[in-house]
């Protein structure tokens, strides 16, 4: 019984180095931001150089207005004021967009966004 403990404890301690060891070989790598622009550890040397937009998979939403000082608001949370939110990309799918400004009546649209397409929304404020 003795030994059997023994050899098991000698088996466990040489096992588990070499899978610390396997586990430490394995590279896994991810895009890295930079630039404007993704890019991985790739280059001549590792196959396709590929660039993606950061924004790739979105489409985008374009406000038109004059009124700077408006609140926006994507399915009901606030987004920011029509100067800092002039143009959103947003993921494929139907929001509701609603623009606020005191004193005008609200605007309110439900729109649907598809990737790669942009959408011009002019909220009369």
């Amino acid at each position: 019984m003795k030994n059997a403990m023994i050899l098991t404890a000698a088996l466990v301690m040489t096992i588990a180095p070499m899978a610390a060891f396997a586990r430490g070989r394995i590279v896994v790598r991810e895009p890295v931001f930079a630039g404007g622009y993704y890019g991985g550890n790739w280059g001549p040397g590792y196959g396709a150089d590929y660039r993606l937009s950061p924004y790739s998979g979105t489409g985008e939403v374009k406000f038109e207005t004059k009124t700077k000082d408006a609140s926006v608001f994507v399915n009901g949370g606030y987004a920011g004021q029509t100067k800092d939110v002039r143009s959103m990309h947003l993921r494929p799918g139907t929001y509701d967009i609603t623009v606020r400004h005191p004193g005008v009546p609200e605007f309110h649209e439900r729109v649907f966004v598809v990737v790669g397409k942009t959408l011009h929304l002019h909220p009369n404020l």
